[in-house]
């Protein structure tokens, strides 16, 4: 066993220390199925802009499901209100459909609105931070 440089916890011999002499902590190995699994859903997943607010979940599954297998549609909520949000989101089962409904229904007519369909971007965790504002 090591000592620590302050002298006061014994440590494992592979552990190492950061800039201030603390121990780091072990890094988990990621596992790949979730990795792998996330990119997919990503790839899979679609954006659906301009929607109107009177469009439902069932509405939004039942014009997305002629291109493929739906795993499930979503229109976003205002917290607030309970109204529509005017965007959701539409998650098939493989790529295909995915690309298909790009093509077929970007630039269609839902509910007497020209909706734009593209693939969802992954949000990341930093998007709601402020970058060097006050």
């Amino acid at each position: 066993m090591l000592w620590r440089p302050d002298g006061v916890e014994p440590l494992a011999h592979d552990q190492s220390f950061d800039e201030r002499g603390d121990p780091r902590k072990p890094r988990l190995p990621r596992e790949a199925g979730n990795i792998n699994e996330k990119r997919n859903n990503m790839s899979t997943k679609l954006f659906v802009g301009s929607l109107s607010w009177n469009t439902t979940g069932d509405e939004l599954r039942d014009a997305f499901a002629a291109c493929g297998e739906v795993v499930e549609a979503k229109v976003i909520m205002n917290r607030d209100t309970g109204r529509s949000r005017g965007f959701g989101f539409v998650t098939y089962q493989n790529e295909d459909g995915a690309a298909r409904a790009i093509e077929t229904l970007d630039g269609s007519t839902l509910d007497g609105r020209s909706i734009r369909v593209d693939r969802a971007n992954d949000r990341g965790s930093d998007t709601r931070k402020s970058v060097g504002r006050w």
